[in-house]
C-alpha cells in the first residue's frame, strides 16, 4: 500500500513540475511575441522565477507541520494563477500599458508558488513512508526534473499550435488542479479533516470554475485586447509556428495593413514607394534571375514580375502562414496581383539562413525584405555571416538590395547594415525615400567589387512612385543624417539588435 501511495505522490510531483515549467515558458513565448527579444524576456522570467523559486522553498518551512493543507491550496493557487497568467499579462499589455511591472509580479508569485511545493512534497514522502534523505531526494527530483522534460515537449508541441498561448495555459492550469486535489484526497484522505476537505473542494470547484469561464470567453478575450492595440478593425488574426500575424482594414476599405508580431509590414495606401525603391533600382543590372528572401506577402514578388524577360524566381520565406494569406485573402491577392501563381516563381517555405548555406545557385539579382531586426532571430539576417552567404549566391556581376530601415529615425541601425555589407566584402550605395507610414525609410545597392550604379531601366509598365529623378535625389542624405561609423553586426555580436531597440524606442 505504502508502495503505490508513493507512486502516487512522485506521479504528482512530476505533473505538477511539467506544468510549472509550461507556465515559465507561456510567460516567455508571450513576452517575445509582445515585446520581441526572446534572449531577454527569457532571462527575465527564468531569473525572477528561480529567485522566487528559493524564496517560496524558504517560506514553506513554516508550513511543513501542516504540509497536507498547506500543499494542496498552494496548488489551487498555483492553478489559478498560472492558468491566468497568459490572460492577465495580455491584458495587463493591451489595455493598461503595464506589461513588465506585471510580468515581474507575476513570475514572483509563480516562482514562489512552485519552489513551495517541493519541501511541502519531501514531507508527504516522508509520512508514507521514512527514507534517508539522499534517497528520498533523488526520487523527488528525478519524477521533477523528468516532469519537466514533458512540459517543455508539450507546449511547443502539443499546447501552442492545438490550443494558442492563452487557452493551452487555462488548459494546463486546470490540470495541475485536478492532479494537485486528486492525489492529496486519494493517498492523504484519512489525514483530512471533514472541515478542511470540505473547503478544499469548494476551493477546487471554484479555481475550475473561473479557469472553464476564462477558456468559455478566451476567444472573445483576445479579439477585444487585440483590437486595442491597432487603429483600425483587425479582419485576421492568426498565431502561426512563427509569429503572430494580423491584417487591418480601415472603415472606408482604403488602406489595409499587415503587421507581424506588432511590427507593421506594409501599408496599402503607400506599400508602393518601398517596393518599387526595393526592386526597381535593382534589376536596373543583370535580371534574368532573382532571388527574394523574405517577402511573404508577395509585393516585392509583384514588382519582380512586371519584368518580361526575367526567367526565373525564387522566393524563400520562413513561415507558410504567410504565404498562405498572401495567396488566400482577397486584399492581398489584389494587392499581389496574384504573384505566386506566376509560372516563373520556385517557392520555398525554409529559413533563409539555413537555405544559404546548403545551396549553390547563382542569382543575378537578389532581393533582401527583411523584418526589422529587433530580435534574436531577425537580426542574425543582419549579419555579416549573412550578407557573407548572399555574396556567395550571387552570379558575376549580380547584385542584391537590402530594407535597411530608417535612416532618420535609427541612424546607427542604417548604417551598421552598410558596415555589415563591407564587412562580408560587398560594396554598397545608401538611398532613402519617403514612405508616409514607415517616415524616411532606407535601402542599400550591393555589388562585389566596385559600388553599383544607382540607375533605372524600368519594366513596361509605369511606376506610380519612381522616376529617374527621384531616384538621384534618394542618394543624398541631409547633413544630420550622414554616415555614422559604427561596428558591424555578426551573429556572436548583434550589434543591430541592440542599436534597433534602442533608436526606436521612443517612437
Amino acid at each position: 500500500m505504502s508502495r503505490f501511495r508513493r507512486t502516487a505522490v512522485l506521479a504528482a510531483v512530476f505533473v505538477c513540475a511539467a506544468c510549472g515549467l509550461v507556465y515559465e515558458l507561456a510567460l516567455v513565448a508571450l513576452g517575445s511575441y509582445l515585446i520581441g527579444d526572446t534572449a531577454a524576456q527569457a532571462s527575465i522570467v527564468l531569473g525572477v522565477m528561480v529567485f522566487a523559486m528559493g524564496l517560496g522553498a524558504l517560506a514553506a518551512k513554516p508550513l511543513q507541520k501542516r504540509a497536507l493543507a498547506a500543499f494542496a491550496w498552494i496548488e489551487l493557487a498555483l492553478a489559478l494563477f498560472g492558468g491566468l497568467s497568459v490572460l492577465a499579462l495580455y491584458a495587463a499589455f493591451a489595455y493598461l500599458d503595464l506589461y513588465a511591472p506585471a510580468l515581474v509580479a507575476m513570475a514572483l508569485l509563480l516562482g514562489a508558488l512552485i519552489g513551495a511545493e517541493i519541501p511541502l512534497l519531501m514531507v508527504l514522502l516522508q509520512r508514507i513512508r521514512a527514507q534517508d534523505a539522499g534517497s528520498a531526494v533523488a526520487d523527488l527530483f528525478a519524477a521533477d526534473y523528468v516532469g519537466a522534460l514533458l512540459g517543455g515537449l508539450a507546449f511547443p508541441f502539443l499546447l501552442l499550435p492545438v490550443f494558442g498561448q492563452l487557452r493551452g495555459a487555462l488548459i494546463v492550469g486546470a490540470v495541475n488542479a485536478v492532479v494537485g486535489l486528486t492525489v492529496v484526497v486519494a493517498v492523504f484522505r484519512r489525514d483530512l479533516a471533514r472541515r478542511g476537505g470540505t473547503a478544499l473542494a469548494a476551493g477546487a470547484l471554484a479555481v475550475l470554475a473561473v479557469l472553464g469561464t476564462c477558456y468559455y470567453y478566451s476567444t472573445k478575450f483576445e479579439v477585444t485586447a487585440r483590437q486595442q492595440l491597432y487603429a483600425d478593425p483587425v479582419v485576421f488574426a492568426e498565431r502561426s509556428r512563427y509569429q503572430q500575424i494580423v491584417l487591418t482594414q480601415s472603415l472606408d476599405g482604403s488602406d489595409v495593413r499587415l503587421f507581424l508580431n506588432g511590427d507593421l509590414q506594409f501599408a496599402s495606401i503607400d506599400e508602393y514607394r518601398y517596393h518599387e525603391a526595393l526592386v526597381h533600382p535593382l534589376l536596373a543590372g543583370a535580371r534574368g534571375s532573382v532571388l527574394i528572401l523574405g517577402g511573404g506577402d508577395g509585393l516585392a514578388l509583384r514588382e519582380v514580375l512586371k519584368y518580361p524577360d526575367v526567367t526565373a524566381v525564387t522566393e524563400v520565406e520562413l513561415d507558410p502562414a504567410v504565404i498562405r494569406l498572401a495567396r488566400t485573402d482577397p486584399r492581398l491577392h489584389a494587392l499581389n496581383r496574384n504573384a505566386f501563381a506566376d509560372a516563373r516563381v520556385h517557392l520555398l517555405n525554409l529559413d533563409a539562413f539555413a537555405w544559404l548555406r546548403e545551396q549553390s545557385a547563382r542569382f543575378d539579382a537578389i532581393v533582401v525584405d527583411m523584418p526589422d531586426p529587433d530580435e534574436t532571430a531577425t537580426a542574425k539576417l543582419y549579419s555579416v555571416e549573412f550578407y557573407a552567404m548572399v555574396r556567395r549566391a550571387l552570379a558575376p556581376g549580380g547584385r542584391m538590395v537590402v530594407q535597411s530601415g530608417s535612416p532618420y529615425f535609427a541612424p546607427r541601425e542604417y548604417w551598421c547594415v552598410a558596415a555589415t555589407l563591407a564587412a562580408a566584402g560587398l560594396a554598397a550605395v545608401p538611398y532613402h525615400v519617403d514612405v508616409p507610414s514607415f517616415g524616411d525609410w532606407g535601402f542599400f545597392l550591393a555589388a562585389e567589387g566596385a559600388p553599383p550604379a544607382l540607375t533605372l531601366r524600368p519594366p513596361p509598365e509605369p511606376l506610380r512612385f519612381l522616376d529617374a529623378d527621384v531616384l538621384r535625389a534618394a542618394s543624398v542624405f541631409p547633413a544630420d543624417r550622414r554616415r555614422v561609423d559604427v561596428p558591424p553586426s555578426t551573429l556572436m555580436d548583434p550589434k543591430i539588435m541592440e542599436y534597433a531597440r534602442q533608436e526606436w524606442k521612443g517612437y
